[in-house]
């Protein structure tokens, strides 16, 4: 029989497009309410609602309407990577995370809402701090308030926690140091040092019902303060000590 070479590549052609066509439609895609996914999903939900997380394979190839062998495809891979172990030949127990709150939307839901208002608090910190930083440089560098910074004794003894206690007030220049060592049985004494300039100490025992009387019993003050007229001192004459000591 003699045929043209394009005869037969035109059949060969038409043969192949054929059972490409066969193959296509015998190929069917698997139902998705029994894939592995859809039944390892499923399997989950048992999982959360068994006691103890154990399981019954033959009740839960049941439950699923599947074969046994499909549960173990599910049992093996969530065996191999630690997640569940098998307590018989049909059982098996859960031993990942704890399931009860997985994919719980309203607590998600619920934190997601306190880490708003926590945002929200975050910021109005931020503005109460950033407004008392701008009052506190107001207060003690604006020079329009500079004369009035100041306490009178009246003052000291209408703030009732002073009452029938002792009260020393310090004036001292920027950078003073105060230091207070572990007191003793009988005293408390304070160091004050200052390279700037004087330090006015005064005393202020405010006691209930004596408006206006002061007493310094059982307090003794010894200042160091350098003056120019003083030759051996001449080299920081800003330089200023007090010694206060405290007697009960």
């Amino acid at each position: 029989v003699n045929t043209s070479p394009s005869k037969i590549r035109i059949n060969l052609e038409d043969n192949v497009q054929y059972v490409s066509m066969r193959k296509a439609l015998k190929v069917k895609r698997p139902r998705f309410d029994v894939s592995l996914v859809y039944l390892t999903r499923k399997f989950m939900d048992l999982v959360r609602s068994a006691p103890g997380g154990i399981l019954d394979l033959n009740k839960v190839a049941t439950k699923l309407g599947v074969r046994k062998r499909r549960v173990y495809d599910i049992t093996n891979v969530l065996d191999g990577i630690d997640l569940v172990e098998k307590k018989s030949k049909n059982h098996i127990r859960w031993i990942g995370s704890d399931l009860s709150n997985f994919g719980a939307v309203p607590q998600q839901k619920k934190l997601q809402e306190e880490l708003s208002d926590l945002s929200a608090m975050e910021d109005a910190l931020d503005e109460l701090i950033k407004d008392c930083a701008q009052q506190l440089f107001e207060l003690t560098d604006d020079k329009e308030n500079e004369r009035l910074a100041y306490v009178t004794y009246q003052d000291i003894h209408s703030i009732q926690a002073f009452h029938e206690q002792i009260v020393i007030a310090v004036k001292a220049p920027e950078e003073t140091r105060l230091d207070v060592p572990a007191p003793r049985e009988d005293s408390i004494t304070v160091h004050i040092r200052s390279t700037k300039g004087p330090i006015d100490v005064y005393l202020c025992e405010v006691e209930q019902g004596h408006t206006g009387h002061k007493r310094s019993e059982g307090i003794t003050s010894s200042s160091e303060s350098r003056h120019p007229e003083r030759p051996e001192e001449e080299e920081n004459p800003q330089q200023s000590e007090e010694l206060l000591e405290v007697s009960n």
